[in-house]
């Protein structure tokens, strides 16, 4: 098989791994609710947290991770990419689960913001950089309780930790992807989170609330997040 072929092979199954709208399953399961007539209306980790309950958000969170995470780590190996291509075919598997997630064909083409399966594909394609957006992620978050901020800022973390990592060999033929992936990714994430900034900009997000008294109903009306 050649390595073209193999690496479309890579995408495909990347992408169609990343479309699993794993939150909204998790959603109808733990709460009986279809997660987009409820809360933010996003299909994502958080909004199952605040409409469900946190257990069921933790879940969402660790299965969105680990649809990005398999593919970067398991698809490579299973159609035995050469070492010189193989940074560069993990960067593509790691783009197609994220954008599956973000436009999954199993809800028509829509889907959430990407966070959580970004979150997986990093683990694996550059865990030291991960580690600097995750601590970002922890202290924004611990000083505002607001997701998005906090999402956001540990992209754009994201994008720097990689660049000073990698310096000039970044741009490397063999690692080019991993840089392009560093800068349109984190740039995309935050696109996808334009209402939250509007929301941000008046003064309205609202913070993360873990405690939820009675069962989400898909007649309320959306929250931010």
């Amino acid at each position: 098989m050649s390595l073209l072929l193999s690496q479309a092979l890579c995408a495909v199954l990347s992408l169609l791994a990343g479309s699993i709208p794993f939150s909204l399953i998790v959603a109808r399961i733990g709460g009986g609710v279809d997660l987009r007539k409820v809360g933010s209306g996003n299909v994502g980790a958080t909004n199952v947290a605040r409409s469900v309950g946190a257990k069921w958000g933790i879940l969402a969170l660790i299965l969105d991770a680990a649809k990005g995470a398999v593919p970067v780590w398991v698809l490579p190996m299973l159609f035995r990419i050469p070492t010189e291509s193989l940074i560069n075919t993990s960067v593509l598997c790691g783009t197609a689960a994220i954008l599956g997630h973000m436009f999954s064909p199993f809800l028509n083409f829509k889907g959430g913001k990407g966070v959580a399966t970004a979150l997986g594909v990093v683990m694996v394609l550059s865990p030291a950089a991960m580690g600097v957006a995750f601590l970002i992620f922890a202290i924004t978050f611990a000083a505002t309780r607001i997701v998005s901020i906090s999402s956001m800022l540990a992209s754009v973390a994201y994008a720097i930790a990689v660049c000073v990592i990698n310096g000039s060999a970044l741009w490397s033929e063999d690692k080019i992807g991993l840089g392009i992936f560093a800068i349109a990714i984190p740039a995309l994430i935050i696109l996808r989170h334009w209402p939250n900034i509007v929301r941000l900009a008046k003064g309205e997000e609202k913070q993360l609330s873990l405690r939820r008294t009675q069962p989400a109903s898909e007649s309320s009306s959306p929250e931010n997040g």
